[in-house]
């Protein structure tokens, strides 16, 4: 049963950090693009991406349940790192990523579970700089980047002592 609870939180947790490198390793190019065009192809990214995403949350939870079926030693500190930085990169969402998507998403039509989901219609953020936003959320998937793929070499490193 721990090695299924393994390779479950090495699979979700490699899905986030695939959805994460891939947001910043468009940060070069998406930089360069104008409004408009940054307006017309940021929304293609939710579909998607929303649904993929579900592995971050659900990868958290499993490395929790796998921080406490690990024993005390060399391995349930590597999952306890996995599991802090996976969290962290989870809290940038929520602090910085996600706030900017109602910008991006204020003239998309969304079905009810996104319009709950991303929370569109606030009216703060519509005043904001797009460049400053622009800037938020490419930045925060580097960091979230970052997050995820040390999260993915501290349990991986834990799976391998455990082998």
């Amino acid at each position: 049963m721990l090695q299924l609870l393994e390779i479950v939180s090495l699979l979700l947790v490699a899905v986030a950090m695939a959805l994460s490198l891939a947001h910043a390793l468009e940060l070069p190019g998406k930089m360069r693009l104008e409004k408009a065009e940054y307006l017309a192809v940021q929304p293609i990214y939710y579909p998607g991406f929303t649904i993929g995403g579900a592995a971050e949350p659900l990868g958290v939870l499993a490395l929790l349940v796998l921080l406490f079926s690990v024993p005390l030693g060399a391995g349930f500190w590597l999952v306890a790192g996995a599991f802090a930085a996976l969290a962290a990169a989870h809290a940038v969402y929520w602090g910085m990523t996600h706030p900017v998507n109602d910008f991006w998403l204020k003239d998309t039509r969304l079905s009810r579970a996104g319009i709950a989901f991303f929370g569109t219609g606030r009216t703060a953020e519509e005043q904001a700089d797009w460049r400053a936003l622009r800037a938020q959320w490419e930045w925060s998937h580097v960091i979230r980047a970052g997050l995820s793929v040390l999260s993915f070499i501290l349990l991986a490193a834990a799976v391998s002592l455990a082998g």
